[in-house]
């Protein structure tokens, strides 16, 4: 439904939406909304579909490829409307919900500001309770606000008395409330994004939002689903743009040969189909324990909203992880698709161009790579620090196994032996470089954001590793090993490549902050880490471009 949606509606119009005509957007969003693909993840008694978290994902990612559409309807689908249902009251939720649920009303979301925009409770926009005690009076401006020119509904935060962090809803029209000129972008044209402007906005008190003072609650546990979902869309538009470059590079002649035909190509087809492949097996193992989380939650007597923001907490470090993986997948493959059109991708006449200034935002909104990468280890200290989570046990164990002599068996056993052991080698890696930061820098860590992201690179590598080498094992469970031999491929060729990057990272992050004996101590035992067995990966890229060029884009 996704793909037809795009192929019928969005895509023959994409000129017409970059263009801003008016109306177009919102007559598009009505339409999707139709069809049921706003409302998937919306239980029933609002209007919605009622789906799981996995069929929503697979929404998110079915209309990842619609270019600035993809930003409408995700914008509207997640922060627009989210903040809402989970923590709207009931009278909320029915006044809502329904129309947001069909599209005949759109959602909007105002957090950041000209001056806060990573540091979303440095925000200036101010609330103060009128003398009759039936409105709050906003005072302040929202920018880079997305479906902000045509929106019915937006969820705008603001400090009560100056320092109570709080949401607000507010309709169009409401007195005091405007909204300013459509911002030129250098991609994502399509979209509407302005400023929000409120001067002595009445809101009636009606309309706050959650808690009093608690507005930071609804902003971060939307955004650790929106980072999920973000992946999901940026996934989408990957296998996108991937497919239109595979058929371009088949039916593009140079040499009298299809270029198709060129190493080099092959190179490119086939590294946009294993980061593409393993990004997708990390999504969905993902939004699989969030499901699952999700429903235990709800047998435990946990309320509808109260299960899948719980499930979505406990999966924050995940859902960083993927949108900082899912955006940079994006990123690499529209870059090399524009370089596999050659000239053709510099004209504005073949969509790639298109996808390329398209993708760059995608490493900025829902948190930029840098804040979530910080995120990703801040958040696992946190937790240790709690005792939810046990990191200077095993990474004592770890510095206890380096002074020892190596183990070297009698050898694996089993037909991914090698794999699991390698995987279970980079996570020692990790709590190597780890737990010496931590206990060298203690409470300086937090100020040493370069080592901070070596050990997110090395975190984020290894989950997307053993992400597609449990996929290989699930896969050959039902297929046989026969059955897998390509799907290995793409594992093999990322495991392979990615020793080399966690290696390079962790030796960056240990050159920071230690030396002499102990550093080249850690340089050996890092190395005894990443180490893996020697592997013929241009052949085995070579064998997955073959399969792309077999069935003339990707279909795997």
């Amino acid at each position: 439904m996704c793909e037809q949606f795009l192929q019928s509606e969005v895509i023959p119009i994409v000129e017409r939406i970059d263009k801003l005509e008016p109306g177009l957007m919102p007559s598009l969003l009505e339409k999707a909304g139709e069809q049921g693909l706003l409302s998937t993840s919306f239980p029933e008694a609002y209007g919605g579909l009622g789906k799981d978290f996995i069929t929503s994902t697979i929404v998110n990612e079915g209309l990842g490829g619609g270019h600035s559409f993809s930003v409408a309807v995700a914008a509207h689908t997640g922060i627009g409307s989210l903040p809402i249902l989970y923590f709207g009251t009931e009278a909320q939720k029915q006044k809502f919900i329904p129309k947001l649920a069909s599209g005949e009303w759109k959602g909007a979301y105002g957090l950041t500001e000209p001056n806060s925009g990573s540091d979303a409770l440095g925000a200036k926009t101010t609330a103060k309770l009128s003398d009759d005690g039936k409105f709050y009076i906003l005072n302040g401006q929202k920018c880079w606000i997305t479906n902000g020119g045509f929106a019915d509904v937006y969820t705008v935060f603001a400090k009560i008395d100056g320092d109570k962090f709080t949401g607000f809803i507010i309709e169009r029209g409401t007195e005091g409330f405007t909204q300013g000129p459509e911002e030129h972008k250098m991609g994502i044209k399509g979209s509407s994004t302005v400023q929000l402007y409120f001067q002595d906005c009445k809101v009636p008190v009606e309309n706050v939002l959650g808690d009093i003072g608690k507005g930071h609650v609804i902003a971060f546990n939307i955004l650790n689903i929106g980072r999920l979902k973000l992946c999901a869309a940026a996934l989408g538009g990957a296998k996108k743009a991937a497919d239109i470059s595979i058929k371009y590079a088949i039916t593009r002649e140079q040499f009298k040969l299809s270029i198709s035909k060129f190493g080099a190509i092959k190179h490119k087809m086939a590294e946009m189909a294993i980061r593409m492949w393993v990004c997708e097996s990390a999504l969905y193992r993902s939004a699989k324990w969030i499901d699952d989380k999700e429903h235990e939650l709800e047998a435990s007597g946990k309320s509808f909203a109260e299960a899948l923001l719980g499930a979505a907490e406990e999966y924050a470090i995940e859902c960083a992880m993927l949108k900082v993986y899912g955006s940079e997948v994006l990123d690499y493959v529209v870059d090399e698709g524009v370089q596999i059109h050659g000239g053709n991708g510099f004209s504005d006449e073949y969509m790639i161009s298109k996808a390329y200034r398209d993708s760059r935002i995608n490493r900025i909104y829902e948190g930029t790579n840098e804040i979530n990468r910080l995120l990703t280890v801040d958040m696992v200290l946190k937790r240790a620090m709690k005792g939810k989570l046990d990191l200077m046990g095993p990474a004592m164990a770890v510095q206890k196994e380096l002074m020892s002599i190596p183990d070297f068996g009698a050898g694996e056993e089993g037909a991914y032996a090698k794999e699991l052991k390698a995987i279970a080698n980079f996570k020692k890696a990790i709590l190597m470089v780890a737990g010496a930061a931590v206990q060298k820098l203690m409470m300086q860590l937090d100020k040493e954001q370069e080592i901070l992201m070596n050990i997110a690179d090395m975190s984020i590598e290894v989950f997307h590793a053993e992400s597609a080498l449990l996929r290989v094992m699930k896969l050959a469970n039902t297929k046989g090993e026969t059955g897998v031999s390509l799907e290995a491929d793409i594992m093999r060729t990322y495991l392979y490549d990615a020793a080399d990057r966690i290696n390079k990272a962790g030796k960056d992050a240990l050159n920071s902050f230690a030396d002499g004996d102990e550093l080249r101590m850690m340089h050996i035992g890092l190395k005894r880490f990443t180490k893996v067995e020697p592997f013929n990966s241009k052949d085995a890229r070579r064998r997955i471009a073959e399969k792309l060029i077999t069935d003339n884009g990707y279909t795997l």
